[in-house]
């Protein structure tokens, strides 16, 4: 007899991942895994769950504590967070000529950010194969980069395939050593390939789509695509400006102009929640940190391999106040219409996620105590539910119960916008009652 019993497609979502960080921490708690011979359970919990929620924040040093079987745990978990484990299964189930239902049908719709049943095959088979493509591409740029350095040629490509994978998936995770992509802040190709790779993983797969479909033409784009676009142009371009002008002379002193604008723009790029770090965060000035918690909560576009409150998120959200201002009765952009469903979905979002820092942060806070700055407890705190991995270097050194409060943040972060919403917003089949209007003053 057939079961009534159904997980809605956003619980499934939220437990699948769950069961993913937890099989991932009971992998990384084995002797194998650690050269130490024995990770505690929190630590191993804490990187799983950065992994999986591809942040990238981390209490012990990936380079030195894992073994190449921790390291090779870390990387597939965060290839499966970055991609979605309902792609995988999906694919696995592609393969295999499976006949998918409607409701299987519907998981990877939110798998995959997608806005309609349609399609959704091909759309996941794209992701797969260009997701293959460009993280093999950035694997072969990086390693011959490693390769110049002095790695050996197994230890050269081992570094590139796991970079490409992490900057890809927005993950931030290095094994270079303690200070991530420092050693490279004037090297041009690392930076740029990186870059590039954070990009196209934050941009979202419904741009891929319209990209396959159209190239260059982007008048043809959805409405969607031209949003995430514009809005991705305006943060990493506005982002690189407001960063060259705070830290020229203070996070990059000691850089020619070309690396200072070459760092400005790399440090905008990967606070839209990739996490690698071409210098000390803790080196910015005051006007440094407020530019970049401001990107890190922004974060790359739906249905990507990013996280934040999502680049549509915000521009409907700002084109609303903008419309308001000028007293129009609907929000349009690129002469087409939103839906105030849509608009009202931003705002609840938006409000969602800044509630959620505000009251992690003063846990947080309660929990420390004068151990730490409010501002580097604040930038981790965004860091975390932003899924970025950007650390003031704080992440060791707070206590058991924080570890555990930012592994639910970044938890939260990763399904906030994708899943959490959208299983609390699912339809209930009530009657509907019209209540009397009264007014109230607003602002």
């Amino acid at each position: 007899m057939k079961s009534k019993f159904k997980l809605s497609p956003a619980k499934f979502l939220a437990l699948g991942f769950l069961a993913v960080i937890f099989v991932g921490a009971l992998l990384l708690c084995l002797p194998i895994a650690s050269y130490e011979g024995n990770t505690s359970f929190i630590d191993a919990l804490f990187t799983a769950t950065s992994a999986t929620c591809v942040t990238g924040l981390v209490t012990l040093n990936t380079a030195t504590h894992w073994t190449l079987f921790g390291k090779i745990v870390i990387i597939l978990l965060i290839q499966i967070g970055g991609l979605g484990f309902m792609t995988f299964i999906s694919l696995s189930a592609i393969l295999a000529n499976k006949r998918f239902s409607l409701h299987e049908r519907k998981l990877m719709v939110q798998a995959t950010g997608s806005l309609e049943l349609s399609g959704i095959l091909k759309l996941i088979k794209q992701v797969v194969c260009g997701t293959a493509i460009i993280e093999g591409i950035g694997a072969l740029i990086l390693s011959f980069r490693f390769w110049t350095k002095g790695y050996s040629f197994l230890g050269g490509l081992w570094r590139g395939i796991f970079h490409s994978i992490s900057a890809f998936c927005n993950a931030g995770f290095d094994i270079l050593g303690s200070d991530s992509l420092e050693s490279f802040n004037s090297d041009p190709l690392v930076l740029i390939t990186v870059s590039l790779l954070i990009i196209i993983g934050g941009i979202g797969f419904l741009v891929w789509n319209d990209f396959i479909a159209h190239g260059f033409k982007i008048k043809k784009y959805k409405l969607h695509s031209k949003l995430a676009l514009v809005a991705t142009g305006i943060l990493i371009i506005g982002g690189m400006v407001l960063l060259y002008i705070t830290e020229r002379n203070v996070a990059f002193l000691g850089m020619n102009e070309g690396q200072k604008w070459l760092n400005a723009f790399f440090q905008s790029v990967t606070l839209r929640t990739a996490g690698f770090a071409s210098v000390n965060q803790a080196s910015l000035s005051s006007g440094g940190n407020v530019v970049s918690v401001a990107l890190m909560l922004v974060g790359g576009s739906p249905g990507s391999t990013a996280g934040g409150i999502k680049t549509i998120t915000f521009a409907v959200v700002i084109l609303n106040a903008i419309c308001f201002a000028r007293n129009k009765d609907s929000l349009t952009a690129f002469k087409k219409k939103i839906h105030d469903s849509t608009v009202k979905q931003a705002c609840a979002i938006m409000t969602l996620y800044l509630l959620a820092t505000c009251t992690v942060a003063v846990l947080i806070c309660l929990i420390e105590g004068d151990r730490f700055s409010l501002g580097s407890i604040i930038f981790e705190v965004v860091s975390a539910i932003a899924t970025v991995g950007l650390t003031q270097g704080i992440t060791p050194f707070l206590s058991v119960a924080s570890k555990l409060i930012l592994c639910f943040t970044m938890y939260f972060g990763r399904l906030g916008g994708l899943t959490l919403l959208l299983a609390i917003a699912e339809k209930q089949h009530e009657a509907k009652i019209e209540r009397p209007y009264e007014k109230i003053l607003i602002g």
